[in-house]
């Protein structure tokens, strides 16, 4: 059983975005709550670091993240985005909890290169998958995955990552980011059509990305079949030497911005497959980082499932 490290930071609590808004923190107050009460997993809760902006630059220009910074403001909320999605908000503590949420991956980065472990989950708000290059979207900012990943490929014997993501909404900011970059394969499985619009399987980058749309009302049977044909099949034949989960739980039948039908018990199901593959291809090496999510006791269960999986 594979001890689990767990990034995570008081700053990633205090990103506010309103009365109402699905993207709260009581997300994380359940994450971290139902993880501290799991039964017989070792856990090491550790605080995610600032990220460096040496690091952020290899995926976000500095002169969009300089804008994004600059209209924090000094009390109240700031839109970001334009009409008809201007729900990703900036708030007086934002600039910490972005940093830290980004940086929770460079720590896990560093850990999984230092061979200190093997698991580790980024427990972190705001979230990260919809950031594009240069674009706000979709309650992100910063794409936390896609920061670890290009960390990683700095270093000398990591030549491939795969990211895989199982949030019910597509990571339309990673594909962005990586659709011409034959080091990085970018898998995910998404109802469609649903927001950002984008993940049609036509959209193949350069033979890296790899999209399973699949409708409204799927059941966990077909969802893990697409997830592993359309998928992981393609993840084994990369033979990826770390990979990286964008773990969004909104896929759960009780999420309120979605209407597929998983169960809690299958993201066991999910997680357990992915760390399989990382056992026959990446020394066992995974990082999975908190996206979307937000009917709060599928979170709390959802979550245990997950890190039963990792643990395997």
């Amino acid at each position: 059983m594979e001890k689990i490290r767990v990034y995570s930071h008081p700053a990633c609590l205090n990103k506010e975005n309103g009365v109402g808004h699905p993207e709260r923190k009581e997300r994380l107050d359940s994450i971290l709550e139902s993880i501290q009460s799991i039964d017989n997993l070792k856990i090491d809760l550790k605080e995610a670091p600032l990220a460096e902006y040496v690091d952020i630059n290899r995926v976000h220009p500095q002169s969009y993240v300089d804008e994004i910074f600059d209209m924090i403001p000094a009390e109240g909320l700031v839109g970001v985005e334009k009409e008809p999605y201007a729900d990703t908000l900036l708030c007086k503590n934002s600039k910490e909890a972005i940093l830290r949420a980004c940086g929770a991956g460079l720590g896990a980065s560093k850990d999984l290169l230092d061979g200190d472990l093997k698991r580790i989950f980024c427990a972190v708000r705001p979230p990260g998958h919809h950031a594009e290059t240069a674009r706000v979207n979709g309650f992100c900012f910063i794409n936390n995955a896609a920061v670890a990943a290009r960390y990683l490929l700095t270093k000398h014997d990591i030549d491939r990552v795969a990211i895989l993501d199982f949030d019910v909404h597509h990571g339309n900011g990673t594909q962005e980011i990586f659709y011409n970059d034959e080091s990085v394969l970018y898998g995910s499985i998404h109802q469609h059509p649903l927001f950002p619009g984008t993940g049609h399987e036509s959209e193949r980058g350069v033979g890296n990305i790899f999209n399973a749309p699949i409708q409204s009302g799927t059941k966990s049977e077909d969802f893990l079949k697409a997830f592993d044909e359309k998928i992981l099949k393609n993840v084994d034949a990369f033979e990826p030497d770390v990979i990286i989960i964008s773990a969004g739980f909104d896929a759960h039948k009780r999420d309120p911005l979605a209407a597929i039908n998983l169960d809690s018990e299958d993201y066991y199901s999910l997680t357990r497959a992915i760390v399989d593959l990382a056992n026959r291809h990446s020394n066992g090496r995974v990082i999975s980082f908190l996206e979307g999510g937000y009917d709060l006791l599928a979170l709390s269960e959802s979550i245990k499932a997950h890190f039963k999986g990792l643990s395997a």
